[in-house]
């Protein structure tokens, strides 16, 4: 039975029936229990935003509290998931992924590679991403094709709470390192989402919208301000087709050339910088497989090659727009489609 539930809800739901499901999924992270773990204040925190609040009353001491050092919980969760747990690690914000790097780009990735497809890493790395929570540049990046760079990681995010619950349960069942990425500012966000468990694999794109003058891929929060986009260009009879990445390795590729081959024109919204871009990825890989069918050059809509800036007037125009990416789709003349 589906009801209404928030995306910290859902990824928390996500938690608790994994945990329930399988003994091996633990929990870690800075003050996602209590932080003091004196009596009656234990869950009072539930970390940064209160996603893994409750946890610990359900689950006790699989749910860890750790020191405010990222390089040792987050080496301690891909260890331990070398041993045979299936770790989920909250590490706040992916920002701070520069102090954990090495565990994760030299180890975690590397396991299954280093000794012949035998060793397995289940460890979940659940971080917030992307700009609008007025958090400043150190807290606001999104820092995904960094990490999509990297073989033997896969890279989630979702953009609703349906998706969260059941990428989420993919993620911790799936026997490779999991970057999960959830946008801060999409925890509120609230959808239909059944209570059972489910899982979406991964690789598999949802087209949100369907139309036929012009492709808009996006991921994250940034699907919203595509449906946004589209709402207005079907104001002057443009029809946008929608896709949500979902995950952002694997892409499904099939599904974004599958899309432009029917509309000819292709625009591609990122919230990180324009350069190494996951939109970048999409344009290089359309081109290449798919320049026949493309009608008009294709468009790539990113924040700009700078800091998330403080100020929230700077900050609002820093996030791409539902009008900007409107103005991109208007640069591949789909409007002669329309008319």
């Amino acid at each position: 039975m589906a009801r209404k539930i928030s995306m910290k809800q859902a990824i928390n739901e996500a938690l608790d029936l994994e945990m329930r499901r399988d003994p091996t999924v633990i929990v870690m992270g800075e003050d996602i229990v209590g932080g003091s773990g004196a009596p009656g204040e234990m869950d009072a925190w539930g970390g940064v935003q209160g996603v893994t609040k409750g946890l610990y009353g359900k689950h006790g001491n699989r749910v860890m509290d750790t020191p405010l050092s990222e390089s040792a919980y987050i080496g301690a969760a891909i260890g331990a998931a070398a041993c045979g747990m299936r770790p989920v690690a909250e590490l706040m914000f992916l920002d701070f992924m520069g102090v954990c790097f090495d565990q994760i780009l030299n180890q975690a990735a590397k396991f299954k590679y280093m000794f012949g497809g035998k060793a397995k890493t289940p460890v979940v790395i659940r971080a917030m991403v992307g700009a609008g929570y007025r958090a400043a540049a150190q807290h606001s990046q999104m820092l995904t094709p960094l990490f999509t760079h990297v073989p033997g990681l896969k890279v989630v995010c979702p953009s609703n709470a349906y998706d969260a619950k059941g990428l989420l349960i993919q993620s911790i069942r799936d026997d490779d390192p999991v970057i999960f990425c959830e946008h801060k500012n999409l925890y509120g966000l609230l959808e239909d989402v059944p209570e059972e468990a489910y899982a979406i694999p991964f690789g598999e794109a949802n087209v949100v919208r369907e139309g036929k003058d012009v492709t808009i891929v996006a991921y994250g929060l940034m699907v919203h301000k595509a449906l946004e986009a589209a709402s207005k260009l079907a104001a002057n009879r443009i029809e946008a087709e929608v896709i949500d990445l979902r995950t952002l390795s694997p892409i499904d590729w099939d599904t974004i050339i599958e899309s432009v081959e029917k509309t000819g024109r292709l625009v591609v919204v990122d919230e990180a910088h324009p350069r190494c871009s996951i939109a970048g990825d999409v344009l290089a890989f359309v081109a290449q497989e798919a320049f026949g069918a493309l009608k008009a050059a294709p468009q790539m809509v990113t924040a700009p090659h700078a800091p998330v800036p403080f100020s929230p007037a700077l900050e609002d125009l820093y996030i791409p727009s539902a009008d900007v990416i409107a103005a991109a789709v208007a640069k591949t003349n789909a409007r002669a489609l329309a008319a």
